[in-house]
């Protein structure tokens, strides 16, 4: 059962909001209640549909145990009420999933990053492939995606690039997608036709805000010097270049994209902070799940997570044991969806477990 308690603190709280919005509250809070009651709202409507659900099956039940009601109507209020039941048990699924605890991060933009793992020119040619995949999936959402940093294969392809994907609900849509994505396939330069395996790793960030995480100035090594290879008439004639190095951690971030060492600086810290933002987040993460399995898989950036084969057209993500031949489709970014969709059910099905163990 629900806890009734509990959904009426989350009514009373919505009703709350509502009203300090509608009575006109302070302009410093205006932006953190709208946040709040868009939060609440499809959590409040399922309430309300769950709620008036039960009360039509109350009145159902009253009328077959009324012994005044007549014969016909009890007949057809007993068909009623297996379709009331059945809307009952639906509805309370989707209120439990409503109710499940919130990744913070979800709704906001992120960084993405994909470097070339093993097999040479064609780990970076997949690398880039992978990169285009994004970019498909993204614009198919309405997303933007801005490249931050590049490093390009001899052959092709990417060594690393790290990209942004601006987009609301972007995180939780592509939080599955870190690991190591491994791709099976006869390489151009292959003369044998013999099917090569190499890897790339795609790491996903949440997009830190500056109320995130604050820099110390005082733990930042920041160093300006000439761009390096592709990049434009200003390469090795204006230092524009910008690499940051966090002294608490280690972390070092090096951006020379943009022209201005001034667009470059804010590239990077804004990289930093959600590089240190994505370490403080994956600690509490360990922390929470140290009894109990929280996650699709390890989300262990050197966990294989899916394989992509070519020359039989399939795509296999290893943690739900999916496999589609939409290959191409995948790859063009119009059949990710099938593949997100079934890891963020099982995700949900694993917090519920969870959920009704800790009960």
């Amino acid at each position: 059962m629900l806890p009734e308690d509990k959904l009426d603190l989350i009514m009373r709280r919505y009703d709350e909001v509502e009203a300090r919005l509608a009575a006109g509250a302070a302009s410093g809070e205006i932006g953190a209640l709208s946040r709040e009651l868009s939060e609440l709202a499809p959590v409040a409507v399922a309430i309300r549909q769950f709620r008036l659900a039960r009360r039509d099956l109350s009145g159902i039940e009253e009328m077959l145990v009324d012994p005044a009601a007549d014969p016909e109507m009890k007949t057809f209020a007993a068909q009623e009420r297996e379709e009331a039941r059945a809307r009952i048990a639906a509805l309370e699924q989707e209120l439990r999933l409503a109710l499940l605890p919130k990744d913070v991060a979800d709704e906001r933009s992120v960084v993405l990053e994909v470097r070339a793992g093993t097999g040479g020119d064609e780990a970076a040619i997949f690398a880039g492939d992978l990169l285009r995949m994004y970019q498909r999936y993204a614009e198919g959402r309405g997303w933007s995606v801005e490249l931050v940093s590049l490093s390009e294969g001899a052959a092709g392809g990417f060594k690393e690039v790290i990209a942004e994907v601006g987009g609301r609900g972007a995180f939780a849509r592509l939080k599955f997608e870190s690991g190591v994505h491994r791709v099976q396939r006869v390489p151009a330069t292959e003369t044998q036709g013999r099917v090569h395996t190499s890897a790339a790793t795609v790491a996903v960030l949440p997009q830190a805000e500056e109320i995130d995480l604050v820099l110390d100035e005082a733990d930042l090594k920041i160093d300006t010097m000439r761009a390096q290879g592709a990049g434009g008439q200003h390469v090795n004639k204006t230092e524009s270049a910008i690499r940051i190095t966090h002294l608490p951690s280690g972390l070092v971030v090096f951006v020379q994209e943009e022209r201005s060492q001034h667009k470059n600086r804010a590239r990077a810290m804004a990289l930093l902070r959600s590089r240190l933002y994505d370490l403080q987040r994956r600690k509490l993460d360990e922390e929470r799940a140290a009894d109990r399995k929280t996650q699709v898989g390890s989300g262990d950036r050197s966990e294989r997570i899916r394989t992509y084969n070519f020359p039989q057209g399939r795509v296999s993500d290893h943690r739900i044991n999916l496999t589609l031949y939409k290959l191409p489709q995948v790859m063009e970014g119009e059949a990710l969806d099938e593949l997100i969709d079934t890891l963020i059910t099982q995700h949900q099905a694993e917090l519920l477990a969870a959920q009704g163990a800790a009960a």
